[in-house]
Parts: structure tokens; C-alpha cells; sequence
């Protein structure tokens, strides 16, 4: 029986036993999505929680969940790994991640650190470093990345919830491509203290789950909000959802389109407002900044040299060449890039309200296979076009949800994109829209 927030809970630590078991399974795609795992730690997590339960103490809705956190956050004692090989001789972190400080404190039970593309620089999920966990769904598919080993463990019942990163759609691109629901907040509200620096600039740290629901839960816990509040679904007749017309639909494979206007009538026929739009006009402001560069490949290069790594030397030539790139702006160059952002965040902020929202696909495509991205060339080539539509939300600082969309086959994401600091609005509508998409009334 699949659990629901109404079902009688079994125990943590049974709960933990299970997803344990699935973890130590002989299956290499299975057991590459983690790179550490913390036993026994967990174990005293879970007996801690269960403890709780049993005296009427619990801390909220994550006491004795179990979640999995990814690599490029801090684990006292543990070294941050980031998915690459040259960072391995670092020392260990001294004291966690400010976001797993807040999970342990809400009483969530860390069960370990899950597989990620290296520097998480890349979003179809290949690390030839520790191993690529292959796609739930397919196991000889990508995917999706940079938060690969996130999703596997959620999708793969080793852990209830899952922590990552998303710079340009590293939660949403592997939630898309494997079928869970992958939720990035406004910058800024989540801490990023503890994590590893892709971008400085857009990163952010999120959730992904099975409902929309474990996303707010995890939010709120992640955000640091110390009084917990349900989420409270929206009414259809209070929003309206814009279709992002135009360039971002570009390429997208005949399934995917099908799946998404089905998803539209769908939509509309359980009473949601629905106008075609456009983003293009941003679009335009976007394209003015990745004319002179983009902020990961400049900004990771400041976060490892403040690591003590001068040289690329053991970098996967993938990552390396983008890292590089980078390199080239300069100084004047980037302070542009940063002015050209902030004007084209308060165009597009002012565009829309809160109860607005534009909707498109999360990924033109369904997950590659894998032996067809081994080749440099189709490897940039399919990055590239998975990173497109869900890169648009970190560079305009906006909040964005990636839901599963009800087809056979390989899943296909829907993209939410909210207003700017609306979070929790976005997720009152994204738990309308799921409910919609189950025929859940």
C-alpha cells in the first residue's frame, strides 16, 4: 500500500531497515546513486525519532523521514566530493551544511550523500568518476543531473525525500527525466552556507519528492521556518496559467508536446485558467548576458581556486572545457553580466503578479540513452538543450517546480515558473495541478 499523509506510519528505523536493504541490493545502477551512507548514524536518527513519536514529542511533518542529501553538502566529518576526484583529498567538513543542520533539527534521519555530475556542471547526470546511477525508469537512459543520485534514491525507495542543488535546473532536469516532482526557490531562501559554489549567483538548494507536498514540507524546513504550516491547495479560480509560447518550445520531441497540450485540456477541463503567452521578451534579455558568458563557468573558477586547485589537471575533459570558457571573461565583462541580470530580473518580475504563472515543458526531451552521449559533440549538444528551458527561472531568480506528467514510457516534466519571492503561492497552485493531473478531485 503506497502511503499516504492519512496512513498509520510504520516506524522510522523499520522504515530506514527497508530503504537500507534496497541501498545494499547488487545493482550497480542502484548502488552508484549514493557516494557515502551513514548506517549507523541513521540508525540512532531513527530510534531518536521513533522515541519522540511514542512520547507525543514528534518535531513536524520530516521527524523520521528519510532523506538523502547531495554531495557538494558539508556532513561533519565527511569530505564534500562535489563528484569529482581531484577534491577527495580535502579535509573533512567540520559541521554540516546549514540546511542539514536545519533537516537534523526537524528530525529528519540523513541516510547519505547522493551521486551528482561532477562540480554539479552538467544535467544529463554522467560522473565517470564515481559512476552514473542509470535512470529509474530505464536503466540504459541518462538521468539527468546535476542531482542524478537525488532523484534515483526517491524514485528507488531509498530515501522518503531528497536535498540538492539547482543552478540551472539541476533538481528539475532529473525530476523531469525520471519522473518525480523537483521544486527551485527564489535565491536566497534557502541558505547555501556549507554547500559547494557552482554559481554564486544562481545557485540554490531544494527539494525532490513523489508529491508536491514533501517538496513544501522540505522547503519550509530547508528555508528555516521554525512554525510549520500545511500547505493550503489553490483554488482554480484564483490563478491563471500562462503557456510560455515560442523559442523554448523549439525542438521539443512530438511526445513531449503531445503529452504537454494533453495536460493543458486537461487542465482546463477541472476549471484552470489557461491563456497562451510569451517570455520571449526575456529571452532576449537572457540572450544579451550568454553573449559574453555564463556565471557557472566563471564563478566555479573562484570557488576552487579558494579550495587550493590552480590547475583542471583530473577534471573530466566534459566539465573542463566549459570551466574554461569561463576563464576568458573578464573582469569588466562580468560586472556587465551582473548589471544586465539585475535590469532583466525586475523586467520580468514587474511583467507578472503572483497569481500568475508560466507553465512549458521541463525538458524538450525524454531522457537520452546513455551510450548516445559518450561522444563530446551529442554530449554538449543534449546538455544543452535539457539545461534551456529550466536555466530561464535561475537567471531571472524566480521560483520553479517540475511536475510528472501522466504518460506511458519515459516521464515528461511540466515546468512551473512563478513570480519572484512568490514560493509558497507556486506551490498552492503546483498541488492543484498535481491533484488535476492524478484525477484526484
Amino acid at each position: 500500500m503506497t502511503r499516504t499523509p492519512d496512513t498509520p506510519r510504520r516506524s522510522s528505523l523499520e522504515r530506514l531497515e527497508q530503504a537500507l536493504a534496497r541501498i545494499r541490493t547488487p545493482d550497480p545502477f542502484r548502488n552508484s546513486a549514493f557516494t557515502e551512507v551513514f548506517e549507523e548514524h541513521a540508525r540512532h536518527e531513527a530510534k531518536q525519532s521513533d522515541e519522540r513519536m511514542a512520547a507525543g514529542m514528534g518535531r513536524g511533518s520530516l521527524d523520521g523521514r528519510i532523506v538523502s542529501v547531495k554531495a557538494l553538502l558539508d556532513v561533519a566529518g565527511t569530505v564534500t566530493t562535489s563528484g569529482s576526484a581531484v577534491l577527495r583529498a580535502q579535509l573533512p567538513a567540520v559541521e554540516d551544511a546549514l540546511v542539514v543542520r536545519h533537516l537534523r533539527a526537524a528530525g529528519a534521519v540523513i541516510i547519505g550523500k547522493t551521486q551528482m555530475t561532477e562540480f554539479a556542471f552538467s544535467a544529463l547526470g554522467t560522473n565517470p568518476h564515481d559512476g552514473t546511477p542509470g535512470n529509474p525508469r530505464d536503466r540504459d537512459r541518462a538521468p539527468g543531473g546535476s542531482s542524478s543520485g537525488a532523484v534515483a534514491s526517491v524514485i528507488d525507495d531509498m530515501a522518503d525525500i531528497a536535498i540538492g542543488s539547482d543552478t540551472g535546473g539541476s533538481l528539475r532536469i532529473p525530476a523531469a527525466l525520471s519522473g518525480a516532482v523537483g521544486f527551485k526557490p527564489t535565491g536566497g531562501r534557502v541558505s547555501t552556507v556549507g554547500a559547494f559554489s557552482l554559481s554564486s549567483s544562481l545557485d540554490t538548494i531544494g527539494p525532490t519528492a513523489l508529491s508536491v507536498l514533501d517538496c513544501a514540507r522540505a522547503d519550509q524546513v530547508l528555508s528555516g521556518c521554525t512554525a510549520e504550516s500545511g500547505l493550503r491547495t489553490a483554488a482554480s479560480g484564483t490563478f491563471r496559467l500562462v503557456v510560455a509560447r515560442g523559442r523554448l518550445f523549439d525542438s521539443c520531441e512530438p511526445d513531449v508536446l503531445a503529452a504537454f497540450e494533453d495536460a493543458l485540456r486537461l487542465l482546463g477541463s477541472c476549471g484552470v485558467q489557461i491563456e497562451n503567452g510569451s517570455i520571449d521578451a526575456a529571452l532576449d534579455n537572457i540572450a544579451a548576458i550568454d553573449r559574453i558568458g555564463t556565471f557557472p563557468s566563471i564563478e566555479v573558477g573562484a570557488t576552487l581556486r579558494s579550495l587550493g586547485l590552480l590547475s583542471l589537471e583530473g577534471v573530466d575533459p566534459k566539465t573542463r572545457v566549459r570551466i574554461e570558457a569561463g576563464g576568458g571573461v573578464n573582469a569588466v565583462d562580468y560586472v556587465h553580466m551582473t548589471r544586465l541580470r539585475e535590469l532583466a530580473i525586475r523586467s520580468f518580475e514587474s511583467s507578472f503578479s503572483n497569481d500568475d504563472v508560466f507553465i512549458l515543458p521541463t525538458s524538450p526531451i525524454r531522457a537520452p540513452l546513455l551510450s548516445a552521449i559518450e561522444e563530446d559533440a551529442q554530449f554538449h549538444k543534449l546538455n544543452g538543450l535539457v539545461l534551456r528551458n529550466p536555466r530561464v527561472a535561475n537567471l531571472l531568480d524566480c521560483p520553479s517546480i517540475s511536475l510528472p506528467l501522466p504518460v506511458a514510457g519515459l516521464p515528461i516534466g511540466m515546468m512551473l515558473i512563478g513570480r519572484r519571492n512568490a514560493d509558497r503561492r507556486l506551490l498552492e497552485i503546483a498541488s492543484l495541478l498535481e491533484a488535476a493531473l492524478k484525477g484526484i478531485s
